[in-house]
């Protein structure tokens, strides 16, 4: 896809906040400071619409993304970050708990882990909840050019075991430096629009 127009519609906490455009939706869901705001901005070819923070746990709100009035990204906030108190976990848990299993709209959840290291305990706790929800997913593995092209086969298939993955989950190999696995994601979330 190629992207002119994006628009940050709206930093919803609540259902009746969510967009009423009827437009797909794919959410980002990762652990805090995986990388998901340097992967919506390569997937919009814009340097900083999402917001990128040296401090993890910055997003707090469910943030729509509308792409060229045919789709939305919706960053959920990030999980598995110790600083935030436990009350506001909880908070956001319920937040992304109610969008996750209640919203139509959501096509997918596009959920990302770091190719360089095993996925962590919170990580497959976010798949796991995926595949009882029945939630179609997506695996981006990113920051691929941290390691020699030659490992990313094996670093793939420590993901898919860690995961216990199902053979029909998409996983991509990604980079928001070198743009990796950009035309692949991008024909990956067209595909289940």
């Amino acid at each position: 896809m190629k992207v002119h127009n994006v628009e940050m519609v709206i930093s919803a906490v609540r259902p009746d906040q969510y967009p009423e455009d009827g437009l797909p939706e794919f959410a980002l869901a990762g652990r805090s400071n995986v990388g998901k705001s340097s992967f919506i901005n390569r997937m919009i070819g814009r340097k900083a619409l999402a917001r990128i923070s040296s401090k993890p746990g910055k997003t707090q709100t469910l943030n729509f993304y509308k792409i060229e009035e045919q789709l939305f990204f919706v960053d959920v906030p990030g999980y598995g970050y110790a600083k935030v108190s436990k009350t506001e976990r909880e908070a956001w848990g319920k937040m992304i708990e109610r969008y996750f299993t209640g919203r139509n709209e959501l096509k997918a959840v596009v959920q990302i882990v770091d190719l360089r290291h095993p996925p962590t305990a919170d990580d497959r706790l976010m798949y796991d909840f995926l595949k009882h929800y029945n939630i179609p997913c997506i695996i981006i593995a990113t920051k691929a050019d941290k390691i020699p092209k030659g490992k990313w086969d094996k670093h793939k298939k420590i993901v898919k075991e860690t995961l216990d993955m199902e053979k029909n989950d998409p996983i991509i190999v990604f980079s928001s430096e070198k743009g990796i696995g950009f035309e692949e994601a991008w024909r990956t979330i067209e595909n289940k629009m």
